[in-house]
C-alpha cells in the first residue's frame, strides 16, 4: 500500500522547514507520493520537485488557497496544479495582496489587549512579508511568553472572538476552484472537521463545493479522528467527492501528526491520487 501525504507546508508559507526539508523528513516517515501546498503560493515546488527527484519518490504539485465561504474562511487544497499557470499565479498574488493588511489590523487588535509590538514580531517569524499569517503571530506571542505553546496562542488569543482576531475577505470559493481548474488541478476541500458547522452547513458546503467544480474532501488529516474520518467517507461518497490524505505539517512541535503516521484511507473511498496524472 502506498504512503500518501497530500498536504504539507514549507517556510514558504508558513512551515518551518524548507521545502527540500520536508520532502526529506517525509521520506524518512516512509511517504511515496507527497505534495507540498504552501498557503497562496507555489514558489516553493521547484526545491521540493529536485528533492523529490533526488529521493525518488513523487511530488504531486500543490498549493493550499485561502477562502471566505459564507462568511468563514475554509482552505482549498490544488493538486495537480501546473505552478506556472497564469490564472492560478494572478489569484494567489491577488490573495497574498491582503495578508499585510489583515497583519496590520491584527497587530492594532492586539495593541488594543496590551499587546505592543505584534506586527514587527509575527514579521520577523515570516519568510516573505506577503506571506504574514496568523502562525507567524502565534509564534511570535508564543516566544513572548504569552502562552506556553503555538496551538495554546490560537486557542487564547486568535480564534474567533479572541483579541487577535480580525475578519477578513479571502478568495471567492468559485473563484480559487476555478484558478486550480485552469492551472489543470484537482481541488480539495482541505481538513472539513475543523470547520464551526453543523450538519446543514456541511451540507451546503459541499454542495457548493462540488457544484463549482471541486473533485475532492479531505477524508484523513491530522485533526481528524477516527469519527471524523469515518464520517467524511460517507459524505465523499453521497457526493460523489475522491478522498484526499494528508497531514497539514507545519513542522516539529506544531503538528499534531508527522508525515507518513496517518491512519489510512477506509477501504469504501475513491483515493484522489488514482485521479492524478
Amino acid at each position: 500500500m502506498r504512503n500518501v501525504d497530500l498536504h504539507m507546508h514549507s517556510t514558504v508559507s508558513d512551515g518551518l522547514l524548507r521545502p527540500s526539508e520536508v520532502v526529506a523528513l517525509a521520506v524518512r516517515g516512509g511517504v511515496d507520493v507527497l505534495a507540498l501546498t504552501d498557503h497562496d503560493d507555489v514558489a516553493g515546488l521547484a526545491e521540493a520537485q529536485a528533492a523529490a527527484a533526488a529521493h525518488g519518490v513523487r511530488l504531486v504539485p500543490g498549493v493550499e488557497i485561502s477562502v471566505t465561504w459564507d462568511r468563514l474562511t475554509v482552505h482549498v487544497v490544488g493538486l495537480g496544479i501546473d505552478p506556472a499557470a497564469p490564472a492560478l499565479l494572478a489569484g494567489l498574488a491577488a490573495v497574498r495582496a491582503g495578508r499585510v493588511e489583515r497583519a496590520r489590523r491584527m497587530a492594532a487588535s492586539l495593541a488594543a489587549a496590551g499587546i505592543a509590538g505584534a506586527f514587527e514580531g509575527a514579521m520577523a517569524h515570516a519568510s516573505s512579508p506577503e506571506m504574514i499569517g496568523r502562525t507567524h503571530f502565534a509564534r511570535f506571542l508564543a516566544a513572548s511568553g504569552k502562552a506556553r505553546s503555538v496551538p495554546a496562542v490560537f486557542k487564547r488569543y486568535l480564534a474567533r472572538g479572541k483579541p487577535g482576531y480580525v475578519p477578513h475577505q479571502w478568495a471567492p470559493l468559485e473563484d480559487a476552484v476555478a484558478w486550480i481548474r485552469a492551472a489543470g488541478g484537482l481541488a480539495v476541500l482541505a481538513h472539513p472537521g475543523r470547520y464551526t458547522l453543523g450538519s446543514e452547513g456541511m451540507r451546503r458546503l459541499l454542495t457548493d463545493f462540488r457544484d463549482h467544480g471541486g473533485r475532492s474532501v479531505e477524508v484523513v488529516t491530522s485533526n481528524h479522528t477516527r469519527e471524523m474520518v469515518e464520517r467524511f467517507a460517507r459524505l465523499a461518497d453521497a457526493y460523489g467527492l475522491l478522498a484526499s490524505r494528508g497531514s497539514d505539517y507545519h513542522g516539529p512541535g506544531e503538528s499534531f501528526t508527522a508525515p507518513g503516521m496517518l491512519q489510512p484511507l477506509p477501504a469504501s473511498c475513491r483515493p484522489v491520487w488514482h485521479a492524478l496524472a
